[in-house]
């Protein structure tokens, strides 16, 4: 074969070679992209569901509460403040809030818990304002369900005759023998109880971190109603003492309340903040 005619058909051969190489790369490359574009078509992240927030100002109607020494009614002075709490969660756009009333309204202390209950509530905040025959006595504590307050609790819940109606941990009572119903509500009430106290213990942390003036011991345990929810964990917070001329003075400035109601909301921040699991989470 003359030189001249090889030559040309190893350039020609080579030609060849360099398209279809060529061609190989750019299919390659056209699959990648392919690829690619439907590795970056994600799904729409499901939106967060917010953390229901209920809160419980204490007394109203026929019952006023505790009275201070210029007249000041708890029932008054603890929803003003249940009202500041709510806007500054509720601003957050992080919590759904709820009020057990929001007007001067009489509502029984099961009735309050029942609410909750029913609304399928994270957290339950039940607000309030002492007396104290020493009136010297001031500042602020938070009371979370004793250990017996919560034994009596779970058999009076478990032997109730409308527990048909009742569910814990997701289990309705009237299926289960009164055996197994007892043991439910107190294994559901015990965690409650443990999440109930790191709660409690969030809130004296954050008020005073926040300068609010607290009792010595602050966080404390007794058998109030409105801490028996089985599933909900829950706080009594004694925002001061209207025995106490200060306390009382302070408990009726616009600007204390809403301090106070901006401890709360970052004791509730901490809270939900800290990883706690909540039963309805």
């Amino acid at each position: 074969m003359a030189a001249p005619y090889r030559r040309d058909v190893i350039a020609g051969l080579a030609g060849l070679g360099v398209f279809g190489f060529g061609l190989a790369e750019a299919w390659a490359g056209s699959r990648a992209k392919k690829s690619t574009s439907k590795k970056s078509i994600a799904k729409p992240a499901p939106p967060v569901k917010r953390k229901l927030v209920f809160l419980d100002p204490g007394h109203g109607g026929r019952d006023p509460g505790a009275m201070g020494r210029r007249g000041t009614k708890e029932k008054t002075v603890v929803l003003s403040i249940a009202r500041e709490l709510q806007r500054e969660l509720r601003a957050s756009g992080r919590y759904r809030v709820m009020l057990t009333r929001a007007s001067d309204t009489f509502i029984a202390l099961r009735e309050r818990v029942a609410r909750a209950q029913a609304a399928n509530a994270d957290l339950f905040l039940s607000l309030h304002a002492d007396s104290h025959a020493d009136s010297d006595v001031r500042g602020a504590s938070v009371y979370t369900l004793s250990e017996a307050a919560s034994d009596r609790e779970a058999a009076a819940l478990a032997a109730r005759e409308n527990r048909a109606d009742s569910v814990v941990a997701g289990m309705k009572l009237g299926n289960q023998s009164d055996d197994v119903a007892r043991t439910l509500v107190a294994m559901s009430q015990r965690g409650t109880v443990n999440d109930s106290r790191r709660l409690a213990e969030t809130i004296v942390r954050t008020f005073s971190s926040n300068g609010v003036r607290l009792l010595p011991r602050t966080h404390r345990q007794a058998g109030f109603a409105v801490l028996t929810s089985p599933d909900i964990p829950a706080a009594l917070v004694e925002l001061g003492y209207l025995s106490n001329p200060q306390d009382e003075k302070l408990l009726t400035v616009r600007q204390h309340q809403i301090a106070l109601a901006r401890a709360l909301r970052a004791s509730v921040d901490a809270h939900f903040g800290a990883g706690i699991a909540t039963r309805k989470a």
